[in-house]
């Protein structure tokens, strides 16, 4: 199709007039709107959003703010502005000068049926901004100019038109209006909105219900019509009497084979198929689509319909409940439009199809085929609102080919909406393959290129423009998008609209919303309504139904944009708007720019310095003086601000200065413009400024003593461009010299003159001497002082004061020139220019190298620093001839001198220059220290004689002050380590007097001088760390190798230092001795004998004497005790310092490893009760341990009972409640000592003869002496609870006087109940223990155990009988005791019950285990190979079996018989219980043959087969088989080799089990 064809097809295009922003109170004005936007043009689809006539804005700046002016002549051209300055408000001078931009402009757009669309996915991007956010205000422009067309308004919404025609249902548009009705008409309006026809009068049309879609074809001569009966009507523009053509629903019970809607199915789509208006495809309300092909013929009647179905099923007749298909409905639906070019997909009548389910895209032509098709998205939020919107664009002529696929048409694209989830395709034409050679239909690919997520559900889209999609939500908002980024650029409320909006789907969809299937969550809960019908976007324009009114919209370009900022009074903000407008970083295609840069900056650039130049004229011409004025001062800085940004957006520097700098200048305000100034020079935006700027520039810092921010803003400028003369002035008067080094360097290449200037004002100085002012001499001397950073920056290759990488070139010629200056013999390198302007060498000119000795006189260390990073660059390695491009005659002759200095020559020179009597040991000491540190570094450029070098360590020992000790002693060590003198043991009593610990270290050490090596570690103090451990570890490492002379040595030196080791770290001390030196411990501990030393010993010990295990909050588990006496006094400094620890540490001491009356006082005193307990136990004391335990608890009790005495008169009732507790937990944790100590004897008893009797308590008849243990135990703990209990339950302490009281101070610190029952837990616990040993069998005789509960028991009432008259004080106490009896028994019932459980369990399963047998793993007998078992053995073996069991049958009778006829047989035996006597009455073969049945160990099961032995002479006879599934005779097993195959019980000498012979099991 030709390109004719389309632009005859596309009906008027939209020219660049004005008139969408007329005053809205002239209503003829506001209707004559529609006509001129919409004027009769051809058509032109492009790739960019706006074309304005001649490339041009329609627009003039020339008031204040950036103005937009209609053109002044037919031919568009443009009035030229005003240069008078304006002094209206910037409002007024809009609107006097400025006509807004066409509300309308000639952007290309696309024809019918075009929908919006967005390209990236931008899940945060805000798609409706909240009014009233901070962070998102609203812009002062309208985002879409909506326009009521009121005309067509009256004639179709107004009650007369409402009877007459009914109210409109769905709109389309083309180069008409027109509007279907729910009386199934078709109102027609021009765009003039005068009511050109009413289509479908007096026609079957009425009588079908009213119309539900409406289209217009191509051509846009016909528009078609679809109804709510499921008919559609086709009808001409021209001739709209009769309709063109009339497709009738079909009934399907009459004819199955035609296809077609179904009777009272309303069409909700229906659409044109390319260019032809008789090819047509619908879609219904039960979710059915069809394509409709009309043959030519003479008039309605001589043409046939041809309809196929696309999609969806007809609905069942007989519907079937058990197979229920899902109900569905064409949700969106449209045909591809056709573009302004010839495509492929023209013959192929692509329709886009959405259902709830699915995507699919239909050709139609030649025959309906799915061409693709895709499920809805898994990003479908479950449950969400249905809802789904497509739209397509078709493939349209570029301006340039795509810089990316080099394309001159656009591709043809889709966007399509299901929810909130928006997704763009592109179709891709797929070349056919050469091979094939055939032609057939295109082949497509169809691909999706990006997707978008909204923050609601998205009801319709449509397309403005190849680049800009139209959004419409759920709740009426219009977002527009961009389709290269798919950014959400605007977006405003459409609420206001009232929007046509109805419910078409919910009735049909109601099974899957109100019966929704759990197992699919992507389902909808709710259906939305349809508003396809009423949003429309038609060449750029969006048009709106509403229930009461029509509107059209056009997007506000750019122009729009800023006049909407002018009228607003913010003229800077119009500025930065246009500038971003400018560079791209705004909107464009939605605001009609073109992405194209050349042709947008064409378009924007005039406009914004015209925009600038009005705003400036307005700001300084309305008030002659600003500078004063705070308020205004803030607006002109964002005034500077956006200028500036604008014209170096716009690369205009001459505008800046020249315009808008004079203009601040004028206004007295170049300082606000400086300062603002200021940022684009250091972001180096501006690189060059004018003279006279740079003057104001210099002089408004200065005086805001801005130096350093002076200096860098000429660090960024281009030096250049400067006046050199000017800028070297003002830097030398205001003392800037960082700032003229770096213009000389860089605009002249000079980097001599002003070495000599800053030398030259040291020298000025100290001629001055004591007769200068002090400050000024500080100030001068930090200026000469600059000197050194700037000669490191240019000796290593970087721009002084940036530290930019120079030129190669450039740099290496800088360099040269620098060292000839100082290490020529003349020093005269200054350019010829410049000698006569600096000063020179006040010395005599026949010393050599002058300049040298200057520069050390003024700083001779921080010079020599200096060349020592300088030493670092690869100037210095050699020839240069690569480096430099020009040629040698073009090079002076200082420069050439340069390039051959090297690191020998500068050593040398500098070891000719710095001696003695001018410099003195103050100034040579850097020498050497730069001499020694750099030649390990470059052995291969410096050679020095070995008395030189002996010289240069002899100075660094002998080194003039403190504070260069340590910098002298490295740098020896950097010498010793190239250098050897030759006598090194020589210089040993230097280095020791200059104390180089570290190189006396490497000394000694590298003569294996070790005792000397620590003594050096010792000397050193304590600025070593820890390194005297480490060394004592070198030391006495065995693989170090020691002669035991040396060993002893080393031993002596730590001998001698043994305090000082121990002071510096005792941990470490102890560690480190107890690993190589622990026969050194008691030399160690002796050097704290001092009382003030006692917690270092302490600290000492509990290194050797315990390691840490795990976390240093666990227990330590003391080592092998090397020493009783460090144990002792160990325990006796624990004692001290950490009671707590001291029972913990003597339970894991052996018997042995201390002494006991040694450390017995010191645990008395210290209250360490419970470890002399331990301990004396451990001595076998068992008595004495009790004895003393028990008077332990008694004095406990004392205490306690004397602190509740007390309670009532104590000032600090908490702290008695507290140590009330604290008391009774400590009765409770000496009674658990008791119990382990009794539990310790009863067990010792076992391994006793016999029990001895107690000698002590004869009273208490025939008690052993573990028994007496358990009752004085026993009887010390029940007196303790009797007593206290007494004393918490007595009258008097529980007076009504203190009741009150007690009830007021005591119930919330002293718990009287809690220590009642803490003290009864602990009888209860004595005799929990008690019962438990009692009930422990002894090893040897399980019948007895050595503790008698009741012998015990029954001595203990007998002492209480003694010492209690009355058994009811002992009341609570038996309480206790069955107490503990009732606990202990209900517990061994439920062990028994567990445990008579879990036995049945087990046997059970055994006797399955032994019941299920072994399976042999062969069918012959392992011994004689013949066959015992299974086919083929024998009859013989059946008929011993037979014989067998008769046998045994026999003998079961016989005794039957004699237990019958024996009267004075025993009734136990008939009772079945005489077993042993039933086993004996067997025979012998029976006897023998159980035996072998039985199973002894488990390995081996012995199977009797009932055969005798005797009935096979070959062998045959009893089998064992074992577990390893051998098979054997058991007479083979016999006679098989060894000492015999069966096993003797030695106890009953019978035989037990076999082994099998093969496995040895």
């Amino acid at each position: 199709m030709s390109s004719e064809r389309n632009e005859a097809d596309q009906g008027p295009d939209i020219p660049a007039s004005s008139g969408g922003s007329q005053d809205e109170e002239n209503e003829e004005a506001e209707e004559n709107v529609l006509k001129e936007e919409l004027s009769d043009q051809p058509a032109e689809l492009s790739d960019e959003a706006i074309t304005l006539p001649n490339q041009k804005v329609t627009a003039t700046l020339s008031s204040p703010l950036s103005v937009v002016e209609r053109p002044s002549s037919a031919d568009g051209s443009l009035s030229i502005p005003d240069d008078t300055p304006s002094l209206q408000s910037p409002s007024k001078i809009v609107s006097a000068r400025i006509s807004p931009s066409p509300s309308i402009s000639t952007r290309a757009v696309s024809p019918a049926f075009l929908n919006a669309h967005s390209r990236n996915s931008s899940v945060t991007s805000r798609l409706i901004p909240k009014a009233d956010d901070s962070e998102n205000p609203q812009p002062p422009w309208e985002i879409v100019k909506w326009t009521k067309l009121r005309q067509i308004t009256g004639h179709a919404f107004s009650e007369v038109a409402r009877r007459k025609f009914g109210r409109p249902t769905s709109i389309a548009i083309s180069t008409s209006i027109t509007l279907g009705t729910s009386k199934g008409l078709i109102l027609v309006f021009d765009y003039n909105q005068n009511l050109k026809s009413i289509i479908g009068l007096g026609t079957k049309a009425v009588e079908s219900g009213a119309v539900t879609s409406i289209s217009i074809s191509a051509d846009h001569s016909t528009v078609a019509g679809g109804h709510k009966s499921g008919t559609i009507f086709t009808w001409e523009f021209a001739k709209p009497a009769k309709p063109f053509l009339e497709i009738s629903p079909i009934d399907r019970r009459k004819n199955h084979e035609v296809d077609g809607h179904v009777h009272d199915v309303e069409i909700l789509h229906v659409g044109f198929l390319g260019s032809r208006h008789t090819a047509l495809v619908s879609a219904d309300g039960k979710g059915m689509a069809f394509s409709h092909l009309a043959t030519r013929g003479m008039g309605s009647i001589g043409r046939t319909v041809k309809t196929t179905r696309i999609l969806g099923r007809y609905p069942e007749t007989t519907p079937n409940p058990a197979k229920q298909r899902k109900p569905s409905a064409v949700l969106a639906f449209s045909p591809l439009p056709l573009g302004n070019v010839t495509h492929l997909t023209d013959t192929s009548g692509l329709v886009a199809m959405l259902t709830p389910y699915l995507l699919v895209i239909v050709s139609t032509t030649p025959i309906a085929q799915t061409q693709y098709k895709t499920p809805r998205p898994k990003e479908v939020a479950a449950h969400s609102a249905l809802t789904a919107a497509l739209a397509w664009f078709p493939s349209v002529k570029l301006k340039k080919p795509n810089s990316e696929t080099s394309e001159t048409n656009s591709r043809v694209k889709l966007v399509y909406c299901w929810s909130n989830i928006l997704t763009v395709l592109e179709v891709v034409e797929v070349e056919p393959s050469s091979s094939s050679g055939q032609e057939g239909p295109p082949n497509l690919q169809f691909r999706p290129r990006s997707r978008w997520k909204a923050q609601e559900a998205i009801v319709a889209v449509q397309w403005i423009s190849r680049s800009v999609l139209a959004v419409l939500t759920i709740t009426q908002q219009l977002a527009i998008l961009e389709d290269s980024s798919l950014r959400v650029t605007n977006s405003s409320d459409l609420i206001q609209k009232h929007i046509y909006h109805v419910d078409l789907f919910s009735q049909h969809m109601k099974v899957i919303v109100e019966q929704l299937d759990e197992e699919d969550t992507s389902m909808h809960g709710v259906v939305a309504d349809a508003f396809y019908m009423s949003f429309r976007a038609y060449k750029g324009r969006l048009f709106l139904l509403g229930f009461n009114d029509l509107y059209f919209g056009t997007l506000s370009n750019w122009a729009d944009r800023l006049l909407a900022l002018i009228d607003a009074d913010n003229f800077i903000g119009a500025i930065e708007l246009a500038t971003a407008y400018y560079t791209g970083q705004a909107d464009k295609s939605s605001v009609g720019l073109p992405e194209d840069d050349d042709l947008r900056h064409e378009m924007v650039r005039e406009k914004l310095l015209e925009m600038m130049s009005a705003s400036l004229r307005y700001t300084f011409g309305k008030k002659g003086d600003v500078q004063e004025q705070q308020t205004e001062n803030d607006q002109l800085e964002d005034l500077a601000t956006a200028c500036i940004s604008a014209c170096v957006s716009v690369d205009n520097m001459d505008f800046l200065f020249d315009e808008t700098y004079s203009n601040f200048q004028n206004g007295h305000a170049q300082g606000i413009f400086i300062e603002t100034l200021e940022s684009f020079i250091l972001e180096e935006d501006i690189k060059v400024l004018p003279p006279t700027v740079i003057k104001d520039l210099v002089f408004h810092y200065t005086n805001k003593n801005w130096d350093k921010r002076l200096e860098e803003l000429i660090y960024h400028l281009d030096p250049r461009t400067m006046d050199l003369d000017q800028i070297t002035t003002l830097c030398k008067r205001n003392n800037l010299y960082d700032a003229l080094i770096y213009v000389w360097n860089q605009a002249l290449d000079d980097y001599i003159t002003l070495l000599n200037d800053l030398l030259g004002i040291f020298e000025r100085q100290e001629s001055n001497g004591s007769y200068a002012d002090p400050s000024l001499r500080a100030k001068q001397l930090a200026t000469a002082s600059k000197i050194f950073p700037y000669l490191s920056y240019i000796l290593t290759g970087r721009i002084y004061p940036t530290g930019k990488d120079v030129d190669e070139e450039k740099g290496t010629i800088a360099k040269a020139e620098v060292y000839a200056f100082f290490f020529s013999s003349s020093g005269n390198t200054l350019p010829n220019s410049n000698r006569s302007n600096s000063r020179q060498p006040k010395a005599d000119t026949d010393i050599p190298f002058p300049n040298l000795r200057r520069i050390l006189d003024f700083d001779a260390s921080s010079f020599l620093s200096m060349l020592n990073e300088a030493f670092e660059d690869s100037f210095l390695n050699g020839s240069h001839d690569h480096f430099i491009k020009t040629t040698l005659a073009s090079l002076t002759e200082a420069q050439k001198c340069g390039l051959s200095v090297n690191r020998q020559w500068i050593v040398n020179i500098l070891l000719e220059v710095m001696t003695p009597p001018k410099y003195e040991a103050e100034d040579t000491v850097y020498l050497h220290m730069f001499i020694a540190r750099n030649l390990p570094k470059y052995p291969q450029f410096i050679l020095l004689p070995g008395y030189m070098l002996y010289r240069v360590l002899t100075g660094l020992c002998q080194y003039p002050s403190e504070d260069i000790a340590e910098d002298c002693q490295l740098s020896a060590e950097y010498l010793l380590s190239i250098y050897q003198p030759p006598d090194l043991q020589s210089l040993v009593p230097m280095i020791s007097k200059a104390r180089f610990y570290r190189v006396l270290r490497s000394i000694y050490r590298s003569e294996r001088q070790y005792a000397r090596l620590l003594e050096t570690c010792f000397q050193e103090g304590y600025a070593n760390g820890n390194l005297v451990f480490e060394c004592i570890a070198e030391c006495l490492r065995p693989s170090t190798g020691l002669t035991e002379r040396q060993s002893d040595d080393v031993r002596a030196v730590i001998t001698n230092n043994a305090f000082q080791l121990v002071e510096r770290d005792v941990d470490q001390a102890a560690s480190t001795i107890n690993m190589y030196a622990a026969d050194l411990h008691e030399v160690m501990l002796q050097s704290l004998n001092d009382d003030s030393e006692e917690t270092r010993k302490y600290q000492y010990l509990k290194m050797i004497l315990e390691t840490p295990e795990g976390d240093e909050d666990k227990n330590k588990i003391p080592q092998q005790s090397p020493n009783l006496h460090f144990i002792e006094t160990y325990v006796r400094l624990l004692c001290e310092y950490d009671p707590s620890h001291v029972t913990e540490y003597v339970e894991h001491l052996k018997q042995g490893d201390l002494r006991l009356e040694e450390v017995l006082p010191a645990l008395e005193e210290s209250g360490v009760v419970d470890a002399a307990v331990i301990l004396i136990a451990r001595e076998g004391r068992i008595r004495d341990a009790i004895n003393r335990l028990s008077q332990h608890l008694q004095t406990l009790e004392g205490v306690l009972v004397g602190l509740l005495d007390g309670v009532m008169e104590s000032p600090d009732l908490a702290n008695t409640a507290e140590a009330a507790h604290d008391l009774v937990n400590s009765i409770q944790k000496f009674a658990r000592i008791g119990v382990w100590l009794c539990q310790g004897q009863t067990r010792s008893a076992e391994h006793k003869s016999r029990p001895r009797k107690s000698t002590q308590h004869q009273a208490n008849g025939d008690l052993t002496e573990d028994e007496t243990l358990w009752l004085d135990l026993i009887y010390i703990v029940v007196t303790v609870n009797k007593n206290v209990s007494e004393r918490l339950q007595a009258e008097d302490f529980d007076t009504d006087e203190t009741r009150g009281l007690r009830s007021d101070k005591l119930n919330g610190t002293l718990d009287i109940t809690k220590l009642i029952t803490d003290l009864r837990t602990i009888v209860q616990e004595a005799f929990t223990a008690l019962l438990a040993a009692t009930s422990t069998p002894r090893a040897t005789n399980p019948r007895r155990t050595d503790v008698s509960f009741l012998k015990i028991l029954r001595a203990f009432l007998t002492r209480a009988s003694l010492s209690s008259p009355s058994l009811s004080n002992l009341r609570s106490v038996l309480s206790a005791i069955f107490s503990a009896y009732s606990y202990e028994e209900s517990l061994l019932t439920l062990s028994n019950r567990l445990l008579d459980k879990d036995l049945f369990l087990h046997v059970r399963e055994a006797d399955s285990l032994r019941r299920r047998g072994w399976r042999p793993r062969g069918q012959v007998c392992e011994g004689c190979g013949r066959r015992v078992w299974g086919p083929g053995t024998g009859v013989y073996v059946w008929d011993a079996w037979q014989k067998g069991n008769e046998k045994d049958e026999a003998e079961k009778c016989e005794r039957q018989r004699d237990l019958k006829t024996d009267p004075n047989e025993d009734k136990s035996v008939r009772n079945g219980k005489g077993k042993i006597i039933e086993e004996q009455a067997r025979s012998p073969a029976t006897n023998n043959q159980h035996l072998r049945g039985t199973e002894m160990t488990g390995q081996t099961t012995q199977i009797p087969d009932n055969i005798p032995p005797d009935t096979d002479k070959d062998g045959a006879g009893p089998l064992v088989i074992f577990s390893c599934r051998h098979i054997f005779h058991r007479s083979c097993l016999e006679k098989m080799k060894g000492e015999g195959a069966a096993q003797k019980d030695p106890v009953t000498d019978s035989e037990a089990e076999f082994v099998c012979l093969l496995c040895a099991t």
